[in-house]
């Protein structure tokens, strides 16, 4: 199962194969999924534009009841502000904003009276450093025409996808592996486990991706280190642990608890 870990002098032929075989699935499929996603943030860009009458009724009522609407809202300005700079400039706790952005609710223990003040922080920034060029009908108090709305939503759009295209490449580069190692093992005969996996209760010949294993303890808690993918070998015995790609580090960690 130890796919030429015992051959070194192959090694330097597997790593330029292995890049070969990203570079060549990068230019093909690397711009076919960024514009999906490009595709996909314009819609929601658009709703964002529905929901706040394309930026002219961008309340604080809005934020509250739709808060992942903020990422767009930071990129909607001149120029476009960092999670910590809105921080800064509103005023705000790092903890609402954060709350927003990455769990797209507010946080639970945050008074209703301190949610209200500064969400309106948050407004008044974005509505004094809303980008002019990319929303043209702010300063005239107008509605935007079909093609400037479509126009700022892809703008805006892009830049959402911007900021975020190393995870969009990075996810779908996951993805694309996973397929590849599946593909891989069935062709050996191996078998996926259904449920969650546990390296104590799996039978040979069997694989799992996106593991959880209790690692070290910090403070009396468990810290698990994650592991994309662990194979159990067809001829392995007893008691024995399963191969993974984080080295056996993380196995000894686990005998240990």
């Amino acid at each position: 199962m130890a796919v030429n870990q015992d051959k070194p002098h192959l090694w330097k032929e597997d790593i330029a194969r292995s890049v070969d075989l990203y570079n060549h699935w990068f230019v093909r499929f690397a711009p076919k999924t960024f514009r999906a996603e490009r595709a996909k943030a314009t819609a929601e860009v658009e709703g964002m534009f529905e929901r706040t009458q394309d930026l002219r009724n961008l309340t604080a009522t809005e934020l509250r009841s739709d808060p992942a609407i903020l990422f767009a809202l930071r990129m909607s300005t001149a120029p476009p502000i960092a999670r910590d700079r809105l921080v800064g400039l509103a005023k705000v706790p790092k903890p609402l904003v954060s709350y927003m952005e990455l769990k797209h609710r507010l946080p639970p223990r945050m008074s209703t009276a301190m949610v209200d003040i500064n969400l309106g922080r948050i407004v008044r920034l974005i509505r004094r450093l809303a980008d002019a060029d990319i929303f043209p009908w702010l300063d005239r108090n107008r509605r935007p025409r079909p093609q400037e709305r479509y126009r700022a939503a892809t703008i805006v759009a892009d830049r959402l996808c911007g900021a975020n295209a190393d995870p969009i490449v990075r996810n779908a580069q996951e993805k694309r592996q996973l397929r590849k190692i599946k593909s891989w093992l069935e062709k050996r005969s191996y078998r996926r486990m259904a449920g969650r996996a546990s390296p104590d209760t799996m039978a040979p010949g069997t694989f799992a991706f996106r593991v959880n294993i209790p690692g070290s303890r910090e403070d009396e808690k468990v810290v698990n280190i994650p592991v994309d993918s662990v194979v159990m070998p067809h001829s392995a015995k007893s008691g024995q642990l399963p191969l993974n790609d984080r080295s056996q580090v993380c196995w000894g960690l686990h005998k240990r608890q």
